[in-house]
């Protein structure tokens, strides 16, 4: 197709922080966005032209979006697949529906990663307890997760043997799950990627990244890995965007075992590992999601300084009496270096994600340092 230029209209599905970077970088552009969201007080619905408050499956709703934007794009994997279809059928949607399915269901995914010859850890699906009574002793000890709407940790649980499969997966209610084997973890990392409708690929750097209570808490980038390791991970992920035949902004979860590169997950958005591309990069993945889904030419994907982003979650909004106050900002915009987003979410909760920081630099040691000291300052205790 054409590039869709400004000052088009284009859609948004979901209304979260990544869907809000998506229309700021789409404002910067020229465009205008609205957002499809139920939720009366979405990040993204805020900073829109418009915000349609309604469900996902709200087909009086869609069809409004269909016919007022030029293109529809998504932030959020769990938008269902039906929806993106029935959007595919008036307008461009990126990425597709087919796609972002492999990504929603962890049986789908990890099923994909097999058939396409992908490092992943060994899995067996789990639809029943016979299902689990069944499985190779092997595999243990391993995680159980719901195949479906789990994310930041839940719906997820260590098990050391059959026994504690089984109650684990009573405890989900019986739903679909993949039990995956325990690897033995160095460290984890991400590769960030956009690709366009011509296949033209632009990685980002991969990042570095460590996880509290299973929510993403600090991201180093570049990763401080091997190149080989780094130029490995890219080259798994590009074959993934590939092999999805993906037009977008994806994102690509690795595990490091032993030395070894294993892909964890894929989630086909931009990702919280790569909102340093905002400050730190020649183009943020933001802007490259708005790229690759009107057809204009991807950005440069360099970066121009090295960078350590710390998200921040709403316990910090909690004194030790339990009050909910603001945190005291000042204490992070006298660090010259770094760049503070608020995601403009009205309510703190402990574990809601409600802004990140990222200190920028020319030294990776120096920019590490300053970014644990400031993580410090403002709150942020090791758990």
């Amino acid at each position: 197709m054409s590039a869709i230029l400004p000052p088009a209209t284009l859609g948004m599905l979901g209304g979260g922080q990544l869907g809000r970077f998506f229309v700021l970088a789409a404002h910067e552009m020229g465009y205008q966005v609205w957002v499809l969201d139920p939720d009366p007080a979405s990040p993204a619905g805020a900073a829109a032209d418009r915000h349609l408050k309604a469900a996902f499956d709200d087909y009086a709703a869609l069809d409004e979006l269909a016919h007022g934007c030029a293109a529809i794009s998504t932030e959020f994997e769990n938008v269902p697949a039906d929806t993106l279809d029935y959007l595919a059928k008036f307008v461009p949607v990126r990425p597709s529906a087919d796609a972002v399915a492999v990504c929603q269901n962890r049986v789908a995914e990890k099923s994909f990663l097999a058939s396409h010859g992908i490092p992943h850890a060994p899995f067996a699906p789990i639809n029943t307890e016979a299902d689990l009574r069944e499985v190779s002793p092997t595999l243990f000890p391993a995680i159980l997760k719901v195949a479906r709407f789990g994310y930041d940790g839940k719906g997820q649980a260590r098990v050391a043997n059959r026994d504690e499969a089984i109650a684990a997966f009573r405890g989900f209610k019986g739903e679909a799950c993949v039990l995956e084997q325990m690897l033995s973890l160095d460290y984890e990392i991400s590769v960030v990627l956009a690709r366009d409708e011509a296949g033209q690929v632009k990685c980002f750097p991969a990042s570095e990244n460590s996880h509290s209570r299973g929510i993403l808490d600090v991201s180093i980038a570049p990763a401080r890995a091997t190149v080989c390791l780094r130029d490995s991970a890219q080259e798994i992920a590009e074959k993934i965007a590939a092999d999805l035949g993906y037009v977008g902004t994806l994102g690509v979860e690795f595990f490091i075992s032993r030395g070894e590169l294993y892909v964890n997950e894929m989630a086909p958005r931009p990702h919280n590992s790569g909102h340093f591309t905002v400050d730190a990069c020649v183009t943020s993945q933001y802007e490259q999601q708005v790229r690759a889904l009107v057809g204009l030419p991807l950005g440069d994907a360099r970066a121009h300084s090295v960078a350590v982003m710390v998200n921040l979650l709403g316990d910090i909004w909690f004194d030790a009496a339990g009050n909910c106050r603001e945190p005291d900002w000042s204490r992070l915009f006298a660090i010259p270096n770094l760049k503070l987003h608020l995601y403009g979410k009205r309510h703190a909760r402990p574990g809601r994600k409600m802004g990140h920081f990222t200190v920028i630099g020319t030294d990776p040691v120096k920019v590490l340092a300053a970014a644990t000291a400031a993580r410090s300052a403002i709150g942020i205790r090791d758990e």
